[in-house]
């Protein structure tokens, strides 16, 4: 069992002090298992609101939740969207006798609602699958090949986890995004993301994925909507701050998970994933949500990029810093120019250059080059 301390110190913290609690992450990432750890430990209630046999249905779910003390978990709440009115009164009540733990798989749908009834009262934190500081350095290679998600990581062999994604990646198309309200068929969507994986990293080009689907540029606007709303894709935004330069204005697109973007290249082992064309933006993308996960900025992540060229693969603002990343799959790189215009433009506080080497080198001032496996202690030095 992988020990998953910090998303837990981070979720008792926040119960601690607000009355509703939510999880926000991908289907199978370790919501309900840490919830139901949790839960356990407090001796609290919890409600699958996916199981037909779950209880709370119409006036029956105020006289349950009425009554109930303690922790409260409700899992998959955002098929219930009814019930936020109601966790609205009784995160409201004076003497707050419960604590409600949500988890959701699907933001856009959670954080309207939020908005809208919970307000101020609740916290949100997101939640990958296994990270660098979880299964330890050693096994960063494992990590990027297999990605993230529990069950694929733990799977006895390469072969059983490339099953257990693909799978995955079924159930998502056929089975969640339909329980959504969301009506595309699955087979278009699973050819929509055969081009992401294609392009993984690359500028959103919103023409030419519409007319390699033979649709229009909204509808193909949709679908990555829909695969980022469910935490299958990221879409990473471009820096925007006036600098009196052309600025790129597209987002980048990645997969979240590594591992789902090699189900896609058919990639089992190590092996074939170094020799397949996309390696360098798998590495790119596996990087990139190591380090949004351990320093927990996914909403202040951007990539910088010029039209005249200057590029910068990750921008984070940190504790009021900025700083910068840029990804090699080489032995031993070295700095560029477009890495020094980029140190230039955006004042950065720090640029590492990530590669799968090992040790940490200073190249420059402020300018490190950082093996993957000794990012989480660079990383913990900034935090």
């Amino acid at each position: 069992m992988i020990n998953r301390a910090t998303p837990k110190s981070v979720l008792l913290n926040s119960l601690a002090h607000y009355p509703v609690v939510v999880i926000l992450g991908a289907r199978q990432c370790g919501k309900s298992t840490l919830a139901r750890e949790i839960c356990q430990e407090q001796s609290g209630a919890f409600f699958d609101l996916e199981d037909p046999a779950c209880p709370l249905l119409g006036e029956s779910a105020r006289l349950i939740l009425e009554s109930l003390r303690g922790l409260v978990v409700l899992d998959e709440i955002q098929l219930r969207p009814e019930l936020f009115g109601l966790l609205r009164v009784l995160a409201d009540r004076a003497d707050t006798p419960c604590r409600f733990l949500l988890l959701g798989s699907a933001w856009p749908h959670l954080v309207s609602h939020l908005s809208e009834t919970l307000g101020a009262r609740a916290a949100m934190i997101p939640l990958s699958g296994f990270d660098l500081t979880e299964i330890g350095t050693d096994h960063f290679r494992s990590l990027w090949v297999r990605g993230g998600f529990p069950r694929s990581w733990l799977s006895p062999s390469d072969a059983q986890s490339m099953d257990w994604r693909q799978n995955f990646i079924r159930t998502i198309l056929e089975r969640d995004i339909p329980a959504l309200g969301i009506r595309v068929p699955a087979a278009t969507l699973r050819r929509f993301l055969g081009m992401v994986a294609h392009f993984h990293g690359q500028i959103w080009n919103a023409s030419e994925f519409a007319r390699s689907m033979g649709t229009q540029e909204d509808t193909a606007k949709h679908y990555l909507d829909i695969l980022a709303s469910t935490f299958v894709l990221r879409v990473l935004p471009p820096w925007s701050e006036n600098l009196g330069k052309r600025l790129v204005k597209s987002p980048r697109i990645y997969f979240r998970d590594s591992g789902l973007l090699h189900a896609f290249f058919q990639t089992t082992s190590e092996l074939d994933l170094l020799s397949h064309p996309r390696a360098g933006a798998s590495w790119e993308g596996f990087a990139i949500e190591q380090i949004l996960s351990i320093l927990g900025v996914a909403e202040t992540a951007w990539f910088y990029r010029t039209q005249a060229g200057a590029e910068l693969d990750l921008l984070v603002l940190h504790q009021g810093k900025r700083y910068g990343f840029e990804f090699k799959l080489s032995d031993n790189p070295t700095t560029t120019r477009s890495m020094t215009v980029a140190m230039q433009d955006l004042e950065l506080e720090k640029l590492f250059l990530v590669f799968p080497g090992q040790g940490r080198v200073l190249l420059r001032d402020r300018v490190e080059r950082t093996a993957l496996c000794e990012l989480p202690a660079a990383l913990a030095e900034i935090r």
